[in-house]
């Protein structure tokens, strides 16, 4: 993302503020800003992901479960994809830094001797069960990645981790297996690429890993459901991602769109 986007994001939260006080007193209106921190520190973090990612590099993003254990079959599909991606596009791997999906992408890519990034938030929801939170991921070095206290701040990071900057760029969004925060993830990803906010000229393929039809369900929402209710077109989601029931159908597409 880059500094006109983030100068951009911090004009809207002033407007917002600006607007939201508008019927309040004089002295409401001090009190309540004078009180939140919070603006401030997510600015901090945007700026801490966004040097982050200049310095790392982008790449491929990857979106997963933190629940999913290292025996499960999904685990070693996904470690060994980003593994595979890693050496085809020659990229960063980027991922939210927990345990899970995340860590199987991490583990591809350092099998693949590849840069890896990561911006984690203080504790995933089930992972490292019985421990305290933890701002220290157990084995990256301290400069390839930071922990986060708010998620806006990540996922505009995370973003910003696959946006091309330039037609060089070899990124791509994979969605693992994963959850609710998972879809989150996904949904305001394919929101931005739908409505052209990503800050970019350069299309940024983005993936649906349906490991054993994982996300079959969902998919058969969004294409059966919400394009006969008229929520969206079918054309429309034809350009936001792709279906990927294999590893092989995920490099091969790639490789397509990379011209590899």
């Amino acid at each position: 993302m880059s500094a006109t986007s983030t100068s951009h994001v911090r004009a809207i939260s002033t407007e917002s503020r600006r607007h939201s006080h508008s019927n309040a007193s004089p002295r409401a209106v001090r009190a309540s800003a004078s009180s939140r921190s919070s603006p401030d520190a997510v600015r901090d973090e945007l700026d801490r992901c966004f040097a982050l990612v200049e310095r790392l590099g982008r790449g491929v993003v990857y979106l997963g479960s933190a629940r999913v254990k290292e025996s499960h079959s999904h685990y070693v599909h996904a470690r060994s994809l980003a593994k595979e991606i890693a050496h085809t596009l020659d990229c960063t791997t980027w991922s939210g830094g927990g345990a899970g999906m995340m860590d199987a992408a991490t583990r591809g890519a350092l099998d693949a001797n590849k840069p890896v990034g990561g911006i984690m938030i203080d504790l995933e929801a089930g992972q490292r069960k019985g421990t305290k939170p933890s701002r220290t991921h157990p084995y990256l070095p301290a400069e390839s990645y930071l922990c986060a206290r708010f998620f806006s701040a990540r996922k505009h990071g995370l973003v910003d981790a696959a946006t091309r900057a330039t037609k060089r760029d070899r990124t791509a969004f994979v969605a693992l297996p994963g959850g609710v925060g998972t879809l989150d993830e996904i949904f305001e990803i394919l929101a931005l690429v739908q409505l052209k906010r990503l800050d970019t000229a350069h299309e940024v393929p983005f993936l649906f890993m349906n490991y054993d039809g994982c996300y079959a369900g969902l998919l058969d929402f969004l294409k059966r459901d919400l394009a006969s209710y008229g929520a969206v077109t079918t054309e429309e989601l034809e350009d936001l991602f792709v279906a990927c029931d294999t590893n092989e159908d995920a490099l091969a597409y790639l490789k397509k769109f990379y011209n590899l």
